[in-house]
């Protein structure tokens, strides 16, 4: 879901498949809408590849549950619905409603000050509540986004241990005037659990969810235990498929520790929502979206995203950790809740679980097409500017019109009507508004609900020219290139042609507008090769989203 992965950033993104919206709701038998489902799966999820296990549920019966692929491809294993998976930061809504026990029971407040709990804890003369941690709204900086994280991914620390590293960043921002998904926040939530409850952030799960609950498939992550019916996690490797890099589950914690299956996540989906585990008014709360001092809402309440689906409302998470990929999303109105699970972070399981939940609600996607030419779809192209003066640039490529905006994926745009286009694999619609002479002057982007109006600026487009580079040169590329500690950028040659694969993501070609410079067609990103007095390339340049990167040659 939005931003919603315990994942380190990535630095080049994934590619996805996509469809535009259907007119009107389809209500379908059950025989018929099992086929449909069935065909969401297997169009992502091969027999012989990485697989998933899902669950589709409708007013508090199960109404689907099959799983695809394989879940152990070194063993053939074939994935089941039972498979236990790392949830990723699906964990962060458990972490919510424990500190949400703990307030009902009077042993907190959202309002504490966390140097309540943390006493040593450097506010940099802000005040920085439990409420700011729950909402992604606290200023601090993310753990999993430090260059520091990479080099301790696989050593098992204590919660204190992370918070020292924590603790010695700078504040991106004062607590509650701005909105950042951040790890660090569940992370000190999951310490405070501890501090406030007497218990293990472990002991607390298995407690007073899983035991209680009967998720007996659900438990803190850990590599050494025996965890029955685990599906291995994979990611996208050189040469393909690889098994997942290692992280020691000490460092998810709070933020996104917790093993699961798809029938547990229902199980807790369901408690959730008959107030089980914490008041009806305490929940409305959770499922509340957070505004900032500047009075602007955000799409995050305690644990969860808000948003909507073909106009339905919807309680969502999603999540992303080395080897694995997640998505969850409830409809309240409708009482439909879809779980998704992938054994592999090069297929994200998002896009298929919100098709799959609108097919279940009766407001399924279709492909359907508006035919312009190219003189027509011309018309689009420019550079956009937000209110916060960020671009977004709109060029046809290859006879497609795409978008991006400055350092993101460049996604296609598909034309539906006069004016209005669908982004792929998304239900973000585009919207382009005319003044009187007929002239196009802004984009609305329409993000399920989210909008965004974009200007048209006076920008000149840059345009990319593809030029030739001798074979013997692009071989000078070849080799391995270190970002951060852990995080390396590889370029291979095939032919004339070089390619480039961050770890853990796909592999896209790279086309060169210098023969020292390379840009992405799939992402708003440039490369430029670096050779010392002896000609010899010992460096490469990461030029994406206004930042300049490094990466030293290590191989």
């Amino acid at each position: 879901m939005k931003k919603s992965k315990f994942a380190v950033t990535s630095i080049l993104s994934l590619v996805t498949l996509f469809f535009t919206l259907s007119a009107g709701a389809q209500s379908l038998n059950t025989k018929q809408l099992t086929a449909e489902l069935d065909k969401i799966l297997a169009e992502q999820f091969k027999p012989d590849e990485t697989g998933c296990a899902a669950l589709v549920a409708k007013n508090g019966q199960i109404i689907y549950r099959k799983a695809f692929g394989m879940a152990d491809l070194e063993l053939n294993v074939p994935m089941q619905p039972e498979m236990v998976f790392r949830i990723g930061s699906i964990t962060k809504q458990f972490t919510a409603i424990a500190i949400l026990q703990l307030m009902e029971q009077g042993k907190l407040s959202l309002q504490d000050q966390i140097t309540k709990y943390i006493p040593d804890y450097p506010m940099h003369g802000h005040s920085i509540t439990i409420e700011h941690l729950l909402t992604h709204t606290s200023g601090i900086k993310s753990y999993t986004n430090v260059p520091e994280f990479q080099k301790f991914i696989r050593t098992d620390m204590k919660p204190e241990e992370v918070i020292d590293l924590i603790k010695s960043k700078p504040m991106e921002f004062a607590p509650g005037t701005r909105y950042n998904y951040n790890n660090s926040g569940y992370f000190l939530l999951g310490y405070i659990i501890e501090k406030v409850s007497g218990k293990t952030y472990q002991e607390y799960l298995q407690d007073n969810f899983f035991t209680p609950l009967g998720m007996n498939s659900s438990c803190y992550g850990d590599d050494t235990k025996i965890i029955r019916q685990r599906a291995s996690g994979y990611q996208p490797g050189k040469e393909g498929t690889v098994n997942a890099d290692f992280m020691s589950m000490l460092l998810p914690y709070a933020a996104g520790s917790i093993m699961s299956t798809v029938d547990d996540l229902y199980k807790w989906n369901r408690a959730v929502h008959s107030y089980k585990l914490v008041k009806k008014e305490t929940l409305d709360m959770a499922h509340t979206p957070y505004k900032l001092t500047d009075g602007k809402s955000t799409s995050y309440g305690y644990g969860w995203f808000m948003s909507n689906l073909q106009g339905s409302p919807t309680i969502e998470h999603g999540g992303g950790i080395n080897g694995y990929l997640t998505s969850s999303v409830y409809l309240p109105d409708e009482d439909v809740f879809v779980a998704l699970f992938s054994n592999s972070n090069g297929k994200a399981p998002e896009f298929s679980s919100l098709k799959m939940a609108a097919m279940a609600i009766g407001k399924p996607l279709k492909t359907t097409e508006m035919k312009l030419d190219e003189a027509a779809l011309k018309e689009y192209q420019g550079i956009y500017a937000n209110e916060e003066d960020r671009d977004a640039t709109i060029v046809l490529d290859e006879g497609k019109l795409t978008a991006a905006r400055a350092g993101g994926t460049r996604r296609i745009m598909i034309p539906v009507e006069k004016d209005m286009f669908m982004i792929e694999n998304s239900f973000t619609s585009v919207n382009f508004n005319r003044d009187g002479a007929g002239k196009i002057v802004a984009a609305t982007f329409d993000d399920r609900g989210d909008l965004t109006e974009w200007k048209k600026t006076e920008k000149p487009l840059e345009a990319k020219k593809v030029v030739e580079v001798d074979e013997t040169v692009l071989e000078k590329y070849v080799g391995e290139y270190e970002i951060q500690p852990g995080f390396i950028i590889a370029f291979t040659r095939e032919g004339a042609r070089l390619f480039t694969q961050a770890t853990g993501q796909p592999k896209f070609e790279v086309f060169a507008e210098s023969e020292t410079k390379f840009f992405l067609k799939v992402v708003d990103a440039q490369v430029e090769f670096i050779a010392d007095e002896d000609g010899k390339v010992n460096k490469m340049i990461l030029y994406q989203g206004g930042q300049k990167i490094e990466g030293k040659r290590i191989k």
